[in-house]
């Protein structure tokens, strides 16, 4: 198939500036290109028709967007320029702008690293989609943690072909950094590129590593590099701040990852769902670190170009409704406040579960993972299969909890009130000896 020449000269530029980075293309990232059609066109048109703007795909009406009363009267301090034209493929800038602003303020590692902007992607389920595009072929290795994210699979899996290799998460009460070390030097020894995702705080478990689990990954990683693997490193932090020991990580990892190695590529998938608990917004972002000598901002400027393009060929644009929503929300002087604030009330929730467990008439039916951070904790049942105990919890005691392994089960604490998490635990016990019996 023949490039269009948009995608031959962004490939060009990477390939130049960054060549490992262009080899970690997928045959589609290398055709993806952000054409120069009706949204450049009309974007021309804004700035410079002063008469008549005849390229406009909405409705106007008095100089405005035309809307329906209806609707309108819910938004009553809101414009309708907020809510009803089109957002740009890759975002609206003054959004993209503040969140880079939080993403710098929150995380220290960043500073001063050579970074993209972030793109806005229909939320992290749409960035990990975007990221499969543009990175995986067919037969493309994953490294993942043998605790992971079902939808993994549906993304990187089913739909793209990867192939996912795990590794055990766990060893005693924290990370397993050897295991981790071991899997990523026999993949990147087999392979000419690995993909890594690291999930912090991690779905299912509410694990974050420390400082120390955390420095450890990160040389790993640079020591693959350093082989002459390339190795993408896609940072899921879906569940980002949402942290309640301070013996974990303070930031995300990506900041950590960013610019290391030539052949190492970070990519940063956040959002607003979890951090600003809208999680029927949709709003999530996608931030390349590329490493190297060579021009790192023109290598984030195409990929930012190619981001935009997969956006406008799969979606055409995220909801301009829910970005202006997240960016009144950055810029309210009450946000922070009211964000500390829930987050203390998951915190308090996170420590009433270890209080709960510390019981000892609970090591004969599970043992709890590790968890210190996110939405949700794993217990390992010892007599008892997951999926039984499941459904026999459902109907004897009319609770809900999660089969995510052959013998564990995971809790989201975070859709339960402190009073109600005693109950929760003691049906669980008593439902696993039910069955045990």
């Amino acid at each position: 198939m023949t490039l269009n020449p948009i995608a031959a000269e962004l490939n060009e530029t990477i390939a130049r500036e960054a060549r490992s980075v262009h080899d970690m293309l997928s045959d589609l990232g290398k055709r993806y290109y952000f054409p120069k059609g009706i949204i450049s066109q009309s974007a021309e048109a804004k700035a410079r028709a002063k008469r008549y703007n005849a390229t406009i795909g909405i409705a106007l009406e008095g100089g405005r967007p035309m809307h329906l009363s209806c609707i309108q009267k819910h938004f009553t301090e809101m414009e309708p320029a907020e809510l009803y034209p089109y957002a740009p493929p890759a975002g609206r800038a003054d959004l993209r702008e503040a969140w880079r602003e939080k993403q710098l303020a929150e995380n220290a590692s960043m500073r001063g690293r050579t970074l993209s902007a972030a793109v806005t992607t229909n939320a992290l389920t749409h960035g990990l989609s975007l990221v499969a595009e543009m990175f995986i072929d067919p037969g493309d290795v994953l490294l993942l943690p043998d605790q992971l994210w079902g939808n993994y699979r549906l993304t990187f899996e089913v739909r793209h072909g990867g192939r996912i290799v795990t590794f055990p998460f766990f060893e005693g009460g924290g990370l397993n950094v050897g295991a981790f070390a071991t899997a990523l030097e026999r993949l990147a020894a087999e392979h000419e590129k690995v993909t890594v995702i690291l999930n912090f705080p991690n779905n299912p478990t509410g694990y974050t590593p420390t400082p120390a689990e955390a420095e450890s990954v990160v040389a790993s990683l640079v020591r693959a590099a350093e082989g002459g693997t390339r190795v993408l490193v896609v940072c899921d932090d879906a569940y980002f701040n949402l942290v309640y020991d301070d013996a974990c990580l303070a930031e995300s990892i990506f900041g950590h990852l960013a610019n290391v190695h030539e052949n190492l590529l970070a990519i940063r998938l956040d959002g607003a769902t979890k951090e600003q608990f809208v999680w029927g917004f949709r709003v999530g972002f996608i931030t390349f670190a590329a490493g190297g000598s060579g021009d790192l901002a023109a290598v984030h400027t195409a990929l930012e170009k190619k981001t935009a393009g997969a956006i406008r060929a799969g979606i055409s644009n995220s909801p301009h409704l829910s970005q202006s929503l997240v960016l009144r929300a950055l810029r309210d002087p009450s946000f922070a406040e009211e964000q500390a604030t829930k987050r203390q009330l998951l915190r308090s929730r996170a420590l009433r579960v270890k209080e709960v467990l510390a019981d000892s008439k609970f090591d004969e039916v599970w043992e709890p993972y590790p968890f210190n951070s996110g939405y949700f904790m794993c217990l390992r049942m010892k007599h008892v299969e997951a999926e039984p105990l499941r459904v026999h919890l459902l109907d004897k005691y009319g609770l809900g909890v999660i089969a995510t392994a052959k013998h564990d089960i995971r809790v989201a604490f975070s859709c339960l009130e402190v009073d109600q998490l005693a109950d929760v635990y003691e049906d669980i016990y008593r439902g696993a000896r039910d069955l045990a019996s």
